[in-house]
């Protein structure tokens, strides 16, 4: 990962809905929710959940695939692990730097 990436993800977290949305598809399967039951459970408007879940999924923190006719969306769990990684990559390299 690098800076402006990380960056990105960052600023889409950076946001109540946003961060609501994803806590919620964190705690879920494999399958995700549906858009629907997204705005349901989180009492957000239809055409602002669009809104977000297209800036979420711009930032890569989310997958979607269609069943039926609904969209399915999920969180991508491996995009914090590397977001993560990239925060505190630095500062372990340093504290390795610094025992030796």
């Amino acid at each position: 990962m690098n800076q402006k990436k990380s960056i990105k993800i960052l600023e889409a977290l950076a946001q109540d809905t946003r961060m609501n949305i994803y806590k919620l598809l964190i705690q879920e399967n494999k399958d995700g929710l549906s858009a629907g039951t997204i705005a349901e459970i989180l009492e957000i408007p239809p055409a602002t959940l669009s809104f977000h879940l297209t800036h979420m999924e711009n930032a890569d923190l989310l997958k979607s695939h269609r069943k039926g006719r609904s969209i399915m969306y999920s969180a991508k769990q491996k995009a914090i692990k590397n977001l993560i990684e990239f925060l505190t990559e630095n500062s372990f390299k340093k504290r390795e730097e610094e025992r030796a």
